[in-house]
């Protein structure tokens, strides 16, 4: 049978059932005992259609991958067959951005909005809709939900890891994988250590002695990070609104809360977050330090404990900006933050760059000013990106719908602990925080 019979015949048992139910609510009555059994026979038939169509689309799609040309179409030579569904202005070149045929996500919205059933004299079902990659069948959710097209999903997944509003996630770039657990090799030995690869001299003839690699598996499993919103149906007529919805205010969300588990996770069920680990170095305060301060000893204090300070950055929040304009250094009086007045201060500490940011706890408590050398942290994504669906028929009673991102994220620091210097009894870290001073 033709996809266009199919996909006729299947809108036209849709409407049956949609008829059949609104008489019913319209006379204020249950179906019944004949349209309880015609309305089974549609619902069997419509799932059967749905089935069909399905692989249909995906014989289509596969067809397509190949480069072969559907049947009765004809590729012109030199000329790559456009993806299914894809939209050909004339004059443009073919397009080959997955979109699932929709021109924006405003437009995949308002589809999505007229597929409810409930949307009365405003249904209608998109073709578009059909595709494979935009069906998505939840367990609770019988007529399903729609997965938003790839390249949109992308356009969040950019936001999320590539926007830049984020400084810890500028500094913590999660790699993608395309497993959920990621097991690894760590390795926490130093060229100085007892164990390790290690390099020695030897005289003429001598028998050399080997070493070998200390390297210990460890796991980073990758968490479900979700925002799960819903918003009526009035706000979704407006489509441009909707498209910032479902693109900046979500992305903003997931991005926050990722970057502040990196800094502040418990492990649990979310990344585990150098300042809970314990390879954290928390530097004590001086003797008789007064509260909510921030001294030159301490910074320098703090420089000294770190792996490779020259890799490092000051991560502090802005509260403590008042202290980094005055601080100096003892008897020469010399300041030891430079900043640029002329734009958005951030300048430096020590030769290393400050960034400010939300996540870093305020003046006085541990956090306020943490040294990080990013290196020393492992973070891991979900390649595939963000899973995005968009349900029309969880919340249709209440004229709601529901919109849910799943993006998976794990990370953790390197180092178990920190490790011994060559030569002197403090030991280091990638990551150093100022003790509290209450």
């Amino acid at each position: 049978m033709n996809l266009a019979v199919l996909k006729a015949e299947a809108r036209a048992t849709a409407q049956r059932q949609q008829e059949r139910l609104q008489k019913a609510i319209d006379e204020d009555r249950d179906l019944t005992a004949e349209e309880e059994t015609a309305d089974a026979d549609d619902k069997a038939k419509l799932a059967r259609l749905t089935a069909q169509i399905q692989r249909a689309e995906t014989l289509i799609s596969t067809v397509s991958a190949l480069g072969l040309p559907a049947q009765g179409e004809q590729t012109p030579a030199g000329q790559q067959p456009a993806p299914q569904g894809t939209i050909i202005l004339p004059g443009q070149a073919r397009a080959t951005l997955d979109t699932g045929g929709f021109r924006n996500l405003a437009e995949f919205a308002q589809a999505v909005r007229c597929a409810n059933p409930a949307a009365g004299q405003n249904f209608r079902m998109d073709d578009r809709l059909a595709a494979p990659g935009n069906v998505h069948m939840e367990q609770g959710d019988a007529a399903g939900s729609y997965l938003v097209p790839a390249e949109f999903r992308q356009q969040i997944v950019n936001l999320v890891f590539n926007d830049g509003n984020d400084p810890i996630m500028d500094l913590i770039n999660p790699s993608p994988t395309a497993s959920n657990r990621v097991i690894g090799l760590g390795d926490e030995t130093t060229p100085w250590g007892n164990s390790g690869i290690a390099a020695a001299w030897r005289s003429e003839a001598e028998q050399m002695q080997p070493s070998r690699m200390g390297l210990t598996p460890r796991e980073t499993k990758l968490n479900e990070l979700y925002a799960f919103v819903l918003a009526t149906e009035e706000l979704l007529e407006d489509a441009p609104r909707v498209a910032t919805l479902l693109t900046s205010h979500a992305a903003a969300a997931i991005r926050w809360k990722a970057a502040d588990a990196f800094m502040y996770g418990n492990g649990i069920e979310k990344p585990l977050g150098w300042m809970e680990s314990k390879a954290l170095v928390a530097v004590a305060k001086d003797d008789n330090q007064v509260a909510a301060t921030i001294t030159a000893s301490n910074v320098a204090r703090m420089w000294a404990r770190m792996i490779m300070p020259s890799q490092a950055s000051w991560l502090v929040n802005s509260d403590i900006m008042p202290t980094l304009m005055s601080m100096r250094t003892e008897g020469s009086n010399m300041p030891l933050w430079f900043g640029n007045y002329q734009e958005a201060p951030g300048g430096t500490l020590l030769g290393r760059p400050v960034v400010f940011n939300e996540h870093s706890r305020s003046v006085g408590q541990l956090g306020d000013i943490q040294f990080v050398n990013p290196n020393g942290y492992e973070a891991f994504r979900k390649q595939n990106g963000v899973s995005f669906a968009d349900s029309i028929h969880l919340y249709f009673d209440y004229n709601i719908r529901a919109f849910r991102w799943i993006f998976r994220i794990g990370g953790q620091p390197v180092l178990s602990k920190p490790v011994a210097p060559a030569n002197g009894g403090a030991v280091k870290s990638h990551f150093v925080a100022l003790a509290e001073r209450a």
